[in-house]
């Protein structure tokens, strides 16, 4: 399907966590062509750097968004070539699941780190040279429909997005008075290769598929386009706002 945009970033630079596949890459693939110069930024170097391979201008870095140092260094790197960082959309995260009573430590762990304190740690890092460079800044950050209601097995997801809700709130009242607009959104089950094994298996699919208004799962473009928006000029007076894009399901 061929995409339209009214949008026009020329001139912006923007980073994307997670930008190697799924939703991060339809972010980076959407601000790319609207003219940003993209840095898209993964836990692994090679896909990185292939996913950026296909986007004109685009660069790909291996960055580990738990470790405050890693974030640093790509941010260096990047101002080394860019004057400014405009945009960061924060879609590093992991999908992990279990019951509750079956979860270990060490899972809880790794998803609450990764999802919430790997967002908190790359707004923050990003976030501070947005302010240094006093031309304001918009952040994004990927939340989830099992932030604002109960999915069983999603138990430490369900809080590191709830947490990312409340991080976004809070981001929003501090930065405001820099010029910086801080958002999330929240889709429903999207069609990337984090649904596998779970929302895309009987009976649930069909469940699901039953239970929201739209009839079927979102599409990763879907979401890069409520970004896209997010990250204009006509979002300017948006902040702390948690955009549903879940085709219904959290309306009933």
């Amino acid at each position: 399907m061929k995409h339209q945009t009214t949008f026009h970033f020329q001139g912006k630079t923007a980073v994307v966590t997670g930008g190697a596949s799924g939703i991060g890459l339809a972010c980076a693939e959407r601000l790319s062509a609207a003219g940003a110069a993209v840095i898209l930024l993964d836990i692994r170097q090679d896909a990185a750097e292939r996913a950026a391979s296909a986007l004109p201008g685009a660069e790909g870095f291996a960055a580990d968004v738990c470790k405050e140092d890693s974030l640093t260094r790509v941010r260096d790197r990047i101002l080394s070539v860019h004057k400014t960082i405009d945009f960061l959309v924060n879609c590093a995260g992991v999908g992990d699941i279990e019951w509750a009573e079956d979860m270990t430590p060490a899972t809880w762990r790794k998803v609450i780190d990764i999802n919430l304190t790997g967002t908190f740690l790359a707004a923050q890092c990003f976030g501070k040279q947005m302010i240094a460079q006093k031309t304001g800044g918009k952040i994004v950050n990927l939340a989830s429909q099992a932030g604002v209601v109960a999915i069983d097995k999603h138990v430490a997801y369900s809080a590191s997005k709830a947490g990312i809700l409340a991080l976004t709130r809070a981001l929003a009242y501090e930065w405001g008075k820099y010029g910086i607009q801080v958002n999330a959104v929240s889709p429903t089950a999207t069609k990337t290769p984090l649904i596998e094994g779970y929302w895309d298996v009987e009976p649930r699919l069909s469940q699901t598929l039953a239970a929201l208004p739209a009839g079927r799962y979102c599409r990763p473009e879907e979401v890069a386009d409520a970004v896209l928006f997010l990250c204009s000029s006509s979002a300017d007076m948006i902040t702390g706002a948690n955009l549903m894009i879940d085709g219904g399901y959290t309306i009933h």
